[in-house]
């Protein structure tokens, strides 16, 4: 007969597994869903500079994509 200390051990050691395997494919998952739709764009960034007033210019654009590129790597 199997003692409890052994159901829990290998309770216990399935749970960690579980929750390591989990994690690295929900990571994995949203590393390349993030890489497939970014969370802004050019057009984006351009609007939301109009919004706060002011007249956007390309280099301005491409200065700041450039920075959010970098800060994700």
């Amino acid at each position: 007969m199997v003692s409890t200390g052994w159901v829990i051990l290998i309770a216990v050691l399935a749970l960690v597994i579980g929750v390591a395997v989990g994690f690295f494919i929900t990571r994995k998952y949203m590393m390349d869903y993030l890489k497939k739709n970014p969370p802004i764009n050019e057009q984006m960034l351009k609007v939301m500079m109009m919004q706060m007033g002011m007249k956007p210019s390309q280099k301005k654009i491409n200065q700041m994509m450039a920075a959010m590129n970098k800060q994700t790597k």
